[in-house]
């Protein structure tokens, strides 16, 4: 292990170089995923200072208690042997986990597409809740949301949101939300009492940066129109309303969310970049699903990851089998729990596939 620790400190001490150099700062892409790398590695140097510390001290305490020629500095060197083989296994096993090879999408920001699937006026007021409790879990991690487009419901709730969120490593953390949603609940529009199924699906797109995907113009047809719901007066009248359509993939991203028409081709182009993005990374995924296959991140659109039962309080996650009996917690955003055990699965997973380097 100290070997891979003595890599990590020679990359980290050459990167602590580069991104000072001019050359360097002014690559835009280069410096960003430097800096990244910077961020990633500087924990791990932090780790492994302490590493190299609890080994010397290790020794130390055996060279004092082999001596033994002055019993007090020997009954502390005891205590300290003690103190440091308990840490040693702990520090170990926190250095294995830092040492798996982190997906370079975890650190970016997202774009959420939440839409209303199975279940008519049901499944759209469904996507709401489904928007509300990520928008409350957000704004518990400090994190930023803003809506690009949405399309509501004619009872509530919505047919469709897309939302950008920002902050930090939110992609690496809310990916797992990715897949089809289920509710079991007496529906608001039902007279009879009766319990029904709707869904929705989430899909979690890393947002690309401009250098992240090229778009050619020519590939593009920009259309304008008026914005359609809440807005004031401008909404109707004014062509701020953006719609894109990418025509080698037939992609299509859209902004009416503000009054600008400027901010909407720049938020839809966001969007746009982030479809054709994630399009590729779905190619790769299903590449290394046919080396792996990974309990937690399927990257499976219309797999079925989680049902929110109403009647017996219940939120079962498919994936790990596990119950949370918290509905009202859950859908006011308290959705850390699950996050962890997912999170937990999948390193663990990393890990034994990691096995045989160390």
């Amino acid at each position: 292990m100290l070997d891979r620790l003595q890599i990590v400190k020679q990359r980290f001490d050459e990167i602590s170089d580069l991104i000072i150099q001019p050359d360097v700062i002014a690559d835009q892409k280069r410096y960003v995923q430097l800096n990244q790398e910077y961020k990633n590695l500087k924990a791990l140097a932090e780790k492994r200072d302490e590493y190299v510390l609890l080994i010397a001290n290790i020794e130390e305490a055996n060279e004092i208690i082999a001596d033994g020629s002055d019993a007090d500095m020997t009954e502390m060197a005891k205590m300290q042997l003690e103190e440091a083989k308990a840490r040693l296994p702990e520090l170990e096993d926190e250095i294995k986990f830092m040492l798996i090879p982190k997906d370079p999408e975890d650190a970016k920001n997202v774009m959420v597409e939440v839409r209303a699937g199975t279940g008519g006026d049901e499944a759209s007021i469904f996507a709401g809740d489904l928007f509300r409790m990520y928008t409350k879990y957000c704004e518990s991690r400090g994190w930023r949301t803003s809506v690009v487009d949405m399309n509501e419901g004619t009872s509530g709730g919505f047919k469709e949101v897309i939302f950008e969120v920002t902050g930090e490593d939110v992609y690496g953390t809310l990916k797992f939300e990715a897949g089809v949603h289920r509710v079991q609940r007496v529906p608001q529009t039902e007279t009879q009492g009766r319990v029904h199924t709707s869904a929705a699906t989430v899909m979690v797109l890393p947002e690309a940066e401009e250098f992240d995907v090229q778009i050619d113009m020519n590939d593009v047809r920009v259309d304008f129109f008026c914005s359609s719901g809440p807005g004031g007066q401008s909404v109707n009248t004014t062509k701020s309303a953006v719609r894109l359509t990418h025509l080698p993939t037939g992609l299509v991203a859209q902004c009416q969310d503000q009054k600008s028409q400027h901010k909407n081709k720049d938020k839809a182009f966001g969007v746009l970049r982030s479809r054709l993005y994630e399009q590729e990374l779905a190619k790769k995924q299903a590449e290394d699903a046919v080396k792996r296959t990974s309990q937690v991140s399927s990257g499976d659109r219309s797999a079925k990851i989680r049902t929110y039962n109403y009647s017996q309080g219940r939120v079962t996650d498919h994936r790990i089998g596990m119950d949370v009996f918290d509905m009202d917690g859950v859908m006011n955003g308290k959705i850390q729990k699950l996050i962890d055990e997912l999170q937990l699965v999948n390193n663990m997973e990393k890990l034994k596939e990691a096995s045989e380097v160390f």
